[in-house]
């Protein structure tokens, strides 16, 4: 169950600030519930938990089976949404350093084929900028190994994702016999580029985008279904807990997801303009990476909306820690804090105790963190920064689950505080326009 601390915000707000919300707060979740509000075409992400697909589940994790078995890597091809759900979840649920052993060499592993197929495969992402230098690095690092490739677009025409795909396509047609066997496309169900692929090259395997479900909110489509499940992550588990928190945030008007959503609404006319979304755990960066996207590209028009940055804690109140203390008093903060230590590791008593930490002997690293995390909301909350903390029961795919649902709702019903449309991104076709217009389109 995801919660909500509050203890350091409720301070900075007018006395019955957050009930004289609640209608409009009430109104809004109720815009979410019945599609009446700005873009609710695209309330797809909703819909797909209300009525599970577990046939599209199986079908994904059979795919997963074959990448499981025979690719070395799985190369995901994409940008926003397209890659960040997914990296975001295989990052916080599967270990720091690659597990991959290699097994013993096998003169009868035909050329081509996984050298160590009971483990999953590898999961890279490109197509996420144009760095020319990372793509040919590494198409070299790829070499002699087992690839498969998911390209991730809707169109088939995004110009990062698309050149990426241009160049891998050829660099997989000079590396195996069969190389339309080893690409998986997820796109539109009919129209754009990778279906006119697909048709020509017939590739290995096509999954649909739903048509209303926007990028940001993909990841529990196989958009980021496909690539979890290839990394040996439970899908079953991670998609039924979205569906859980769902039902949960569904049935109840004064749900944790709906007050984060007051809160910030408040505090935002409060004049506090910026959010950092802080974790003390670095599995929970790109979590963090993909809160980003979801709530920058869904508040952020009609100049308003919270600016949304990632802050990695302990580290970083060595770097910016300064000026989270002391700095300009327009910004809250968002801590993100499992329940649950991901991996419990005692401290070590010493003889000599030169460097004076036999304070900490037999206490966890868990213990230093947690004593970290209550001091530094304690300490930015005397400075002048509130903050809140969501609280989620452990790095496991159904809690991770729980999460991203509450996170998706909650800002649907921001979206609608604000009066902008959610599930739109007008601003993102402008920078490309202007691109288009300067490669000669």
């Amino acid at each position: 169950m995801v919660s909500l601390d509050t203890q350091h915000a409720q301070s900075f707000l007018d006395d019955g600030a957050l009930a004289d919300l609640k209608p409009q707060i009430e109104e809004a979740h109720e815009a979410v519930l019945n599609k009446t509000g700005k873009g609710s075409h695209m309330l797809g992400w909703r819909d797909l938990l209300l009525d599970p697909d577990d046939a599209l589940l199986q079908d994904i994790e059979a795919t997963a089976h074959r990448l499981r078995r025979d690719a070395d890597v799985l190369l995901c091809l994409g940008i926003g949404g397209s890659y960040l759900g997914a990296r975001a979840v295989i990052s916080a649920l599967t270990p720091y350093l690659s597990a991959r052993q290699p097994d013993p060499p096998s003169p009868d592993t035909p050329e081509g084929q996984s050298m160590h197929p009971s483990q999953p495969p590898e999961v890279r992402f490109a197509g996420h900028h144009t760095s020319g230098a990372y793509l040919r690095e590494l198409l070299s690092d790829l070499d002699g190994k087992s690839v498969f490739v998911n390209v991730i677009s809707k169109s088939g025409t995004t110009l990062e994702t698309a050149l990426s795909f241009r160049v891998v396509r050829a660099w997989m047609h000079d590396q195996f016999d069969a190389p339309s066997d080893r690409i998986i496309i997820t796109t539109d169900k009919e129209q754009g580029a990778l279906n006119a692929l697909h048709e020509a090259n017939d590739f290995y395997k096509k999954y649909v985008i739903p048509d209303d479900v926007g990028g940001r909110f993909s990841v529990l489509t196989p958009v980021g279904l496909l690539p979890i499940a290839a990394a040996g992550i439970d899908i079953h588990s991670f998609f039924y807990g979205a569906v859980s928190a769902c039902e949960e945030i569904s049935a109840d008007a004064e749900h944790d997801a709906l007050r984060y959503a007051a809160l910030r609404y408040l505090l935002l006319n409060d004049d506090y303009d910026v959010e950092a979304l802080a974790v003390f755990e670095p599995k929970l960066r790109n979590i963090g990476r993909w809160w980003q996207q979801l709530f920058g590209e869904s508040e952020g028009k009609e100049h308003t909306g919270l600016f949304p940055t990632v802050a990695q804690y302990t580290t970083d109140l060595h770097s910016i820690g300064q000026y989270m203390q002391q700095g300009q008093r327009n910004l809250m903060e968002t801590f993100l804090m499992p329940k649950k230590d991901p991996a419990s590791l005692s401290i070590p008593e010493t003889e000599d105790d030169v460097d004076g930490l036999n304070y900490v002997a037999g206490k966890t690293m868990g213990d230093v963190t947690r004593a970290a995390y209550d001091g530094t909301a304690q300490a930015h909350a005397n400075g002048g920064v509130p903050n809140v903390t969501i609280w989620f029961d452990a790095l496991a795919p159904q809690p991770i689950g729980e999460l991203l649902y509450f996170f998706e709702h909650a800002v649907a019903v921001s979206g609608y505080l604000l009066d902008v449309n959610p599930f739109n991104q007008p601003g993102v076709e402008d920078y490309k326009s202007e691109m288009y217009d300067r490669l000669d389109r």
